[in-house]
């Protein structure tokens, strides 16, 4: 058994307004994302789960930085950033918007809000998209500001999300479209409250515009929620393997493209504006993919842990047939599972794959997603 490891803090990464709070709730293992510390357990996996499938959790996930765009030609950056089609852009109402690099490699997939009139947020993944925003917006000459506003997200997802969040705000947020968001004052501690979460089991989250109210932002959600059995957790990676939702940085590599992932439906390549990457998508579309984002289910005992590095596949004559880049045992699936990128030619052998898991090599069937 390998030794346990421990997670020095330092200047160097940033600690979210949330993260003493969630110290004092038991936060028990911490990584890095976007530069900051953010928290993946607090101590018992099981009850988190359950929490977030049957019940309701909050998650600091302050980790989701925003990159603002605010100018006259906000709105003009943003539709060259992504191949989403902007027209119809609305303040109080989200769109999930891939961002490409000029090869047409998917190199964000943040949420897009738009907060005022000139103003727009990117609720970003794992990358350094403001550097590549700002870049972008001085070579072409945009009179826009690119920089991270005080603003710093805090979820509460589950099943009776709903009950707790229209405890706190009222019921009009039952109301409120998938990304759909509104600005509301929770008595002194200004937020935007959106639908949205890294989940499919629905919730909210509030994104903290004042960063010095952490505390206060995270203890009334807990009071809130305490008739509910609210309890701390963080995105939960069996839930998101069950989901097939995609992390950008771990189930992509330098090459990976959205129409690899299913993201065709959010874009629009044929448009008549020009965007970053759009002729090496259009190409892409035109001549087809190779390897597709899938499921697998996995023969075997049941998992204990998770996989640290991709896995291996293999077709049934031994030739490469992707990776798996997460996987888990499923409560509800009750089987083994995974998320991966599996090749075209592999699937249409109809043979399943053979992952080379930390325990041995293992048989698997490639399945849709979601698993679950």
């Amino acid at each position: 058994m390998s030794n346990p490891l421990s997670l020095s803090l330092g200047p160097r990464v940033r600690k979210s307004p949330f993260f003493e709070a969630a110290r004092k709730a038991g936060l028990s293992a911490a990584s890095v994302y976007n530069h900051m510390y953010m928290p993946t357990s607090y101590g018992d996996p099981a009850a988190e789960y359950d929490r977030l499938i049957n019940g309701v959790a909050m998650w600091d996930v302050a980790v989701e930085r925003q990159v603002a765009l605010k100018g006259p030609d906000a709105l003009a950056l943003a539709r060259y950033l992504t191949p989403r089609n902007l027209d119809g852009l609305t303040i109080g109402q989200g769109k999930y918007a891939p961002i490409c690099n000029y090869e047409g490699a998917l190199i964000n997939d943040p949420v897009l809000l738009q907060v005022s009139d000139d103003e727009i947020w990117l609720s970003i993944a794992d990358s350094d998209i403001k550097l590549w925003a700002g870049a972008i917006a001085g070579a072409r000459g945009m009179d826009v500001r690119v920089f991270e506003p005080d603003v710093s997200p805090l979820a509460v997802q589950g099943p009776k999300s709903f009950d707790v969040v229209a405890d706190l705000c009222g019921d009009w947020v039952r109301e409120l479209r998938y990304f759909g968001f509104r600005a509301f004052d929770l008595g002194d501690i200004p937020v935007v409250v959106a639908r949205s979460g890294w989940s499919k089991q629905g919730g909210f989250e509030f994104y903290l515009r004042d960063g010095s109210k952490g505390d206060a932002l995270w203890q009334r959600v807990a009071d809130a929620g305490k008739p509910y059995g609210i309890g701390p957790g963080t995105p939960n990676y069996v839930e998101r393997v069950e989901s097939g939702l995609i992390s950008y940085g771990a189930d992509t590599d330098d090459m990976s493209n959205p129409f690899e992932y299913g993201l065709g439906k959010f874009m629009d390549v044929d448009q008549p504006g020009d965007f970053a990457g759009k002729e090496a998508l259009r190409a892409i579309r035109d001549a087809g993919v190779t390897r597709r984002f899938m499921g697998l289910v996995i023969e075997g005992a049941p998992f204990a842990g998770t996989n640290e590095a991709p896995w291996r596949l293999s077709d049934a004559k031994g030739g490469d047939a992707g990776y798996a880049s997460a996987s888990a045992y499923s409560p509800r699936a009750q089987s083994n599972i995974a998320v991966a990128m599996v090749s075209v030619a592999a699937m249409e052998a109809g043979a399943g794959v053979t992952v080379h898991a930390d325990n041995g090599n293992l048989r698997a069937q490639v399945v849709p997603l979601p698993i679950v």
